[in-house]
């Protein structure tokens, strides 16, 4: 297999049931050692049972490969840190984290209770967080890490419905942007997966006809390429049915509107130009903005 994760230790998040138990299965026909995380609760994060993760892990066992099964809620950082420590204890080190664990609540924003829209927020970006910072010293020792962040088209794009999933979803791609750029020195590389699949949060949003193409394992090759030795970093992958896609954070080229009295008459003025998508660039950090605004400012002075 061109994808080998011989030697390696994953942990993957959610992976009772879904995306997470065809990431988990596919990481240990590759080779790796697996630690399934599952809740186990219901699709809006209610209730919870070591059942899932045992499943897979029963799976991944009768296949030849190795596996642990893990319970811990993502959103208790110290449960996390014990989940790692499980892993560490087994097999000595960790290498490879997919953070997929994720639930829904969704209503429109007018009738959105806000105690859904934190719980959204705390386990699909705080879970992230705490998953990621829980492997992060392991991975600086070892110089090599692969975390892998799953993101969506409703954080990217939107949709009706999801405030609270959309805005936790972009979260991890401003996470996955700055955790790429400081782990770079220490060989860590981190990458975002926005993946169409039908699973149990999903499956009534696809025709009947196309669940079989949407199923999650057709994702499964995004999150190997991206988790893998030879993975890029910084990258948001968008995948579904042997489609692959590649999703960008742009800037501009923008233009000039000066200071002082008349600027905002000006900018509207401009703005299609500044809106002008014509030589746009995906900036390297968050500094390409300002340099891009003391490029304007010199060239106007």
């Amino acid at each position: 297999m061109a994808v080998d994760f011989s030697g390696r230790v994953a942990i993957v998040t959610g992976a009772g049931g879904g995306l997470g138990r065809e990431h988990a299965l596919a990481l240990a026909a590759r080779g790796a050692r697996v630690l399934v995380n599952d809740l186990g609760g219901a699709v809006d994060g209610s209730g919870g049972s070591t059942g899932a993760a045992q499943k897979v892990v029963d799976e991944i066992r009768a296949a030849g490969g190795e596996a642990l099964a893990n319970a811990a809620s993502v959103t208790d950082f110290a449960a996390v840190q014990a989940m790692v420590q499980q892993a560490v204890d087994a097999w000595g080190r960790v290498d490879v984290l997919v953070n997929n664990a994720g639930i829904l609540r969704d209503k429109s924003f007018a009738k959105m209770d806000l105690a859904d829209f934190r719980l959204v927020l705390d386990v699909h970006l705080m879970g992230a967080v705490h998953c990621s910072k829980a492997v992060w010293p392991l991975m600086q020792e070892s110089r090599y890490g692969r975390i892998v962040m799953t993101t969506s088209s409703s954080g990217l794009y939107g949709n009706f419905g999801q405030s609270n999933y959309g805005a936790a979803k972009l979260a991890l791609v401003g996470l996955m942007q700055t955790l790429a750029l400081e782990g770079e020195k220490y060989g860590i590389r981190v990458n975002c997966l926005a993946p169409t699949a039908t699973t149990r949060m999903t499956e009534e949003l696809f025709p009947a006809d196309m669940r079989e193409a949407f199923a999650p394992r057709n994702v499964v090759p995004a999150m190997l390429v991206l988790a893998s030795e030879d993975a890029p970093t910084r990258t948001v992958l968008c995948a579904g049915a042997g489609g692959v896609e590649a999703a960008h954070v742009t800037l501009t080229q923008g233009a000039f509107i000066g200071t002082g009295p008349g600027a905002d008459d000006r900018l509207v003025a401009l703005l299609d130009q500044v809106r002008d998508r014509s030589g746009e660039a995906v900036p390297g950090s968050g500094a390409a903005q300002g340099a891009n605004e003391l490029r304007l400012a010199r060239a106007n002075g």
